[in-house]
């Protein structure tokens, strides 16, 4: 499953995360996506990679992390000691069918300007 939002769209961040809308270039592969292309839902049991990339116009001092079922997975949480303009995790896990997945932003209460082209990128691949 791969889906990015390209569109340089504004985050407004709240202090306990606010979910990244990835809108474009969806190829899910069986993974379902909500009306807010906010949670991805697992088709399938299995061990998987799951990688993000944000890129954004100005440095800021937020953290990321992708939720499973609303919940950060420790791998992927990415809370930098000085700000930065690119977010990245990469981390492999077991998930069950029907976890629900979301890329986010937490930690600071702000507003986040993706840049256009690849401004956030979500990646679930299945190893077994």
């Amino acid at each position: 499953m791969n889906a990015q939002n390209t569109t340089g769209a504004a985050i407004l961040v709240l202090l306990g995360g606010t979910a990244i809308p990835l809108p474009n270039n969806q190829n899910l592969d069986g993974f379902t996506v909500n009306g807010a292309n906010t949670i991805f839902t697992v088709p399938s049991t299995g061990t998987y990679l799951v990688t993000y990339q944000l890129n954004v116009t100005l440095a800021l001092l937020m953290s990321a992390r992708v939720t499973r079922n609303g919940t950060a997975i420790p791998g992927s949480v990415f809370s930098p000691a000085v700000s930065v303009s690119a977010y990245t995790a990469t981390t492999i896990l077991t998930l069950n069918a029907g976890d629900q997945l979301s890329l986010q932003f937490f930690g600071v209460a702000g507003t986040a300007t993706l840049q256009d082209g690849a401004g956030a990128t979500l990646t679930v691949i299945r190893l077994a």
